[in-house]
């Protein structure tokens, strides 16, 4: 499984720590930026380069930003993403089985980096319900226009 982690200003520090860490568990690491922390960059831009770098529907996506909200609003724009907000352990493993999120927004300002940890390993080792309710609904969500 390939993550991928995308940054503004606002969680590139969280995401250099967490680049660390997931290199130290053994995962491939794609970081599309930012690569400095830049106040004037956009949310946006590093959304959709995280976004546009996923090659097989295994890849998940990490994205970090002050409050999380700019990244899933942003990531959720494009056709197939499931972008969940992580506030905690549980409601990202529900996020996993139940919804089958594939990308994962870090709120920076209000996580720290022990959390987002716990919240990503969740997030990275959860698999999808494969009950037919759950299964249901993302095809719903696939469809709509």
């Amino acid at each position: 499984m390939k993550v991928i982690l995308g940054a503004d200003h606002g969680g590139f520090e969280m995401k250099e720590l967490i680049k660390k860490w997931l290199a130290t568990e053994g995962y491939t690491v794609e970081d599309v930026g930012a690569d400095n922390s830049v106040a004037e960059d956009d949310y946006v831009y590093f959304a959709q380069q995280a976004v546009k770098a996923v090659t097989s529907s295994g890849d998940r996506v990490i994205l970090f930003c002050r409050n999380g909200f700019g990244m899933v609003i942003a990531a959720n724009r494009f056709a197939g993403v499931r972008c969940g907000l992580a506030f905690g352990e549980e409601a990202v493993k529900k996020g996993r089985t139940d919804d089958d999120i594939n990308a994962l927004s870090v709120p920076s300002d209000y996580v720290d980096e022990p959390s987002a940890r716990r919240m990503i390993k969740t997030f990275l080792t959860e698999e999808a319900s494969r009950e037919d309710k759950y299964r249901r609904r993302i095809m719903k969500l696939d469809n709509l226009i």
